[in-house]
């Protein structure tokens, strides 16, 4: 998503104005989008959520599957408009972005300077003429820190289903496009390891508020006939 993501810096972004858009072309080629765990409600009306895992940092991660194909984001339509009604929050973030500093528990804000939403002459200051940051600094500050402790807790949740052995590998196959297709490479919750837990243990879940992402996640699945529809006629994206 980000091709040259440099520290925001009062120095280097003096000048520089961030526009509003809608324009999502830079998303169209993403086929997944990471949610986190309070996304899951919303999201799962639409997209097939869906775990991945993360053999660097040895975790999974939950995402949206946005296509069936690796390149192909069937909800950026060809004037670079999002069709889905819920967009997903790392998608509406960009082009700023935090990344972590070399001090423990300390993050910075970043830009991807290549975005097309950064500009010399239109759109809304990142600073004003004294060099502090502004308003646009300010709301991204908050909504990054928001993300961020949105991203701890949906660790915390993937990091429950591994531990209770609840990930099982998703082998599907649909029929896309006159052609059929197996949907693979992904995790998905085991349903009935989670129907044999004990009342303890399903007390548990419950009282770590993961019931509902739990049952959101499991509905999203019949949004795979979605996608496969949606390679047929792109019009189903609007059918929701």
């Amino acid at each position: 998503m980000f091709d040259q993501l440099v520290p925001v810096n009062k120095e280097r972004h003096a000048g520089k104005k961030v526009r509003a858009s809608n324009d999502f072309h830079f998303a169209s080629k993403f086929h997944v989008a990471y949610v986190t765990v309070h996304e899951f409600a919303r999201a799962a009306a639409i997209y097939p959520l869906v775990f991945l895992e993360d053999k660097v940092n040895d975790a999974f991660r939950p995402v949206a599957l946005m296509g069936l194909d690796a390149g192909e984001n069937l909800f950026v339509d060809s004037e670079g408009q999002w069709t889905g009604s819920y967009i997903p929050a790392i998608i509406r973030r960009y082009p700023f972005a935090l990344t972590k500093a070399a001090e423990a528990d300390r993050y910075i804000v970043c830009v991807d300077e290549a975005s097309d939403l950064l500009s010399d002459t239109e759109g809304a200051p990142m600073f004003d003429e004294q060099g502090n940051p502004t308003q646009v600094i300010e709301n991204v500050k908050r909504y990054l820190g928001e993300l961020q402790q949105m991203d701890t807790m949906t660790h915390e949740f993937s990091n429950f289903l591994v531990h209770n052995n609840l990930l099982t590998p998703l082998n599907m196959r649909v029929n896309a496009a006159n052609k059929v297709r197996n949907i693979t490479g992904c995790y998905v919750i085991n349903e009935e390891r989670l129907n044999n837990f004990s009342d303890a243990k399903f007390v548990e879940i419950r009282q770590k508020g993961y019931l509902p992402a739990i049952y959101a996640h499991l509905i999203s699945l019949s949004q795979i006939e979605r996608l496969a529809s949606m390679k047929k006629s792109p019009a189903a994206a609007l059918v929701e």
